[in-house]
């Protein structure tokens, strides 16, 4: 890009960053009812423009194939980017989970007599403008505009250009749904086009108030580098599945099998199973022959290697204990006690989801208790970490952070609060008064 095209680009970016901040100010006054309604027909247009969204996607899918053959794009990544019929009714659904939920804006949090006649309220309202980069999956669209409609923020949305043509298509029947509600600004909704923009996002600290990035961890690490704007996200899903002495059979199997195979490529599915080394020679095997009949790649440490004898598997490395695979390809480490299992995910995991299978109460609370991590789970799939399973509606991300919003973010992530205090008159000169005069 030419030094005239930046500036270009720059002036573009801030624009639409201005009308955001713009129509965000009259979506925070929108009644509930109205945004709501507009998500419900939002939700409608998708199914009957499926056949637009399904050529569009196929045009990318068209391209990408031509990316993964020449090794330039991985198959989770095209795995991804494509959509079906089926696909469309759940962006659908999950639209409308979020358009019937409770509205978020204008809760009272807490009230509090400050003295009389003096009342202050902590109220829910809207972030303001959301800017969110990501990577391939074309369902990202609609579950951030309901998201952030339902909340009463605006968004830029910035989609990697391997789904360009699809991220183009739903923005557009997004918008265009949106036009029946003339009170709902056009500008609530917008699509960055290059990739240079990114760049020029992260600068607007006056105009955007949140930055969402969902991909790799090199992708988000430069994000949050480089952002004068506050960041929410995480880098990577490296999670674990810890099968422990007092695990039941069957349960163990199942759990670590849907946690692995069930979607490999999303960030929730597990990369690292553990295994207490009194059970091993009764559960490795069972899992093994499982994993090899769904085509999962194994590595795993050295005792992991003696009990496999006939199955194959790799030996891991110390890379593979922090690695996240998003593919059929799972770490496997035999472990002494659950103190080790917990010592291991708390060094290598990354405070997304871990779980533990048991039918001990005390190991499960233990490990609930001590283990560092967005979501800890007991006898339960790790793929249960989810906006929508969690009964959100749909997801904007899921967030590893410790501040503001941590684990999947529905509408509460996108949202802050406010005081409102309420007087007659009062002054604190008359207040501080009337305090010191108390016995």
């Amino acid at each position: 890009m030419r030094v005239g095209e930046a500036e270009t680009e720059s002036h573009h970016v801030m624009d639409l960053a201005r009308r955001a901040r713009g129509a965000a100010r009259i979506l925070a006054t929108l009644p509930d009812a109205m945004r709501k309604d507009a998500l419900l027909t939002a939700a409608d247009r998708l199914i009957e423009h499926a056949a637009e969204i399904l050529h569009s996607n196929e045009l990318d899918s068209e391209i990408a194939r031509a990316q993964v053959e020449k090794g330039e794009m991985s198959a989770a990544l095209f795995a991804r980017l494509q959509t079906s019929e089926r696909g469309i009714q759940e962006m659908s659904a999950r639209m409308r989970e979020v358009a019937n939920l409770p509205d978020p804006i204008g809760r009272i949090i807490t009230t509090t007599l400050v003295d009389e006649g003096l009342v202050l309220e902590k109220v829910s309202c809207p972030l303001g403008v959301i800017g969110i980069v990501f990577e391939s999956r074309p369902d990202v669209v609609p579950q951030v505009v309901s998201l952030t409609l339902r909340s009463g923020n605006a968004v830029l949305l910035k989609g990697g250009t391997e789904a360009l043509h699809t991220n183009q298509t739903l923005v557009g029947i997004l918008k265009r749904a949106f036009v029946s509600f003339p009170r709902i600004p056009q500008d609530s909704v917008n699509l960055l086009q290059t990739r240079e923009s990114v760049n020029e996002l992260l600068q607007l600290e006056s105009d955007v108030d949140l930055i969402v990035p969902r991909g790799s961890k090199e992708f988000v690490t430069y994000v949050a580098t480089h952002s004068k704007v506050p960041v929410l996200g995480h880098g990577e899903g490296i999670c674990h599945v810890y099968v422990d002495v007092a695990a039941a059979l069957k349960k163990a199997c199942d759990i670590v099998l849907d946690s692995k195979v069930q979607y490999p490529a999303a960030c929730n599915a597990a990369e690292t199973l553990l295994v207490h080394a009194d059970i091993a020679p009764l559960v490795l095997p069972e899992i093994l022959g499982d994993f090899e009949t769904a085509g999962v790649e194994v590595c795993g440490c050295d005792r992991t290697m003696a009990i496999a004898s006939g199955a194959k598997v790799q030996a891991a490395t110390e890379q593979d204990w922090a690695t996240e695979y998003s593919d059929l390809r799972i770490s496997i480490k035999i472990v002494d006690s659950l103190d080790d299992a917990i010592a291991h995910i708390n060094h290598y995991g990354s405070k997304h989801t871990e779980t533990i299978v048991t039918e001990d109460q005390e190991a499960a609370e233990r490990f609930m208790q001590e283990v560092d991590a967005a979501g800890v789970y007991h006898n339960a799939s790790t793929r249960f970490a989810d906006g929508f399973r969690y009964g959100l509606g749909s997801e904007l991300g899921i967030s590893t952070s410790k501040l503001h919003a941590r684990g999947p973010v529905g509408v509460e992530g996108l949202t802050t609060y406010k005081y409102r205090l309420r007087g007659n008159g009062h002054t604190v000169e008359e207040f501080n008064r009337r305090r010191s005069s108390q016995p």
